[in-house]
């Protein structure tokens, strides 16, 4: 009798182990949809799955003689911008930049990083990433018609449409072996846009107050395989369809600058102006010092 107790009370306990273990396990986000069973279409499209990203000219640390860090705000809302935002729902023909992004870190095929800096020192483990999107299951506590409580389990999903802007960082630099300006994207971080919600009776209600969410860092070199096999919709004629890297690589965006490298912990504009007029005179006077500098040096 005793052994059969000591078994009972003991599978008891290894269920409740098991049952903690699977409530607490991070939730792995949906993010690719369903395959086609069937050719939808005349043909296979498989050019730009097989595209190679066109390699940057190799730079030699002697040659540069000026290097300049720069920040800037991508803001999806611009028209010239959809092609990073939309579709905003899992399709099978294309996605956003952002689902790119987290569909080839849970598959392994890139590491993305922390935001407690935008220097590349913390890897992101891409399960956390449904609690950066708040898209993780929640419990919440019903009545029912008979006035006992009981509680419900609310599957998360991830809102693509929430992430509005992309904070780039970039650096500007003029090698003299080819007597030319360059500019190199080192790293892209989505950033979330959405409303701020407050707990009331165990319900969540949203404040009307906007908040801004820095997601996650991509290492742009890392990443332009992936990009460049991603197409994106940018007009009426699918058949000329461009990737996301042919978008960067040719400067097919809109932005405004936010911050340059100085010796003050690289200030944000923000930080130091005081309203949206002076921080956009401060963005384009960066931006003619960056396209003035290589005519400078020349003499017409």
């Amino acid at each position: 009798m005793k052994k059969i107790t000591f078994l009972f009370v003991s599978l008891i306990l290894l269920s409740g182990s098991i049952l903690a273990q699977t409530q607490q396990a991070p939730q792995t986000p949906q993010v690719q949809a369903k395959k086609s069973l069937v050719v939808d279409g005349p043909f296979r499209r498989e050019i730009i799955e097989e595209k190679e990203p066109v390699p940057y000219p190799s730079v030699r640390e002697s040659d540069v003689i000026w290097y300049r860090t720069v920040w800037r705000v991508i803001d999806l809302r611009e028209k010239i911008n959809q092609p990073f935002y939309y579709p905003t729902e899992l399709m099978q023909s294309r996605k956003s930049f952002v689902q790119a992004m987290v569909e080839a870190a849970l598959a392994g095929k890139l590491t993305l990083y922390d935001t407690d800096t935008d220097e590349f020192t913390t890897e992101l483990n891409p399960k956390d990433i449904s609690a950066r999107f708040d898209a993780e299951d929640k419990v919440q506590r019903r009545q029912r018609m008979d006035g006992t409580d009981t509680t419900v389990v609310i599957r998360g999903e991830i809102n693509w449409g929430e992430v509005q802007e992309l904070l780039v960082k970039e650096v500007w630099f003029f090698d003299k072996h080819y007597s030319q300006r360059f500019v190199r994207i080192t790293g892209i971080c989505p950033i979330r846009v959405y409303n701020k919600e407050l707990n009331t009776n165990d319900e969540e209600e949203e404040s009307g107050e906007k908040v801004k969410q820095q997601l996650f860092w991509v290492y742009y070199p890392s990443a332009r395989k992936i990009l460049a096999n991603t197409p994106c919709f940018t007009g009426g004629n699918e058949m000329s369809q461009a990737s996301f890297d042919d978008l960067f690589i040719k400067r097919r965006f809109s932005s405004y600058i936010t911050a340059i490298a100085d010796n003050q912990n690289n200030r944000r504009f923000e930080s130091y102006t005081r309203n949206d007029f002076e921080r956009m005179l401060k963005s384009e006077e960066v931006k003619n010092e960056l396209m003035n500098f290589e005519h400078d040096l020349w003499e017409y």
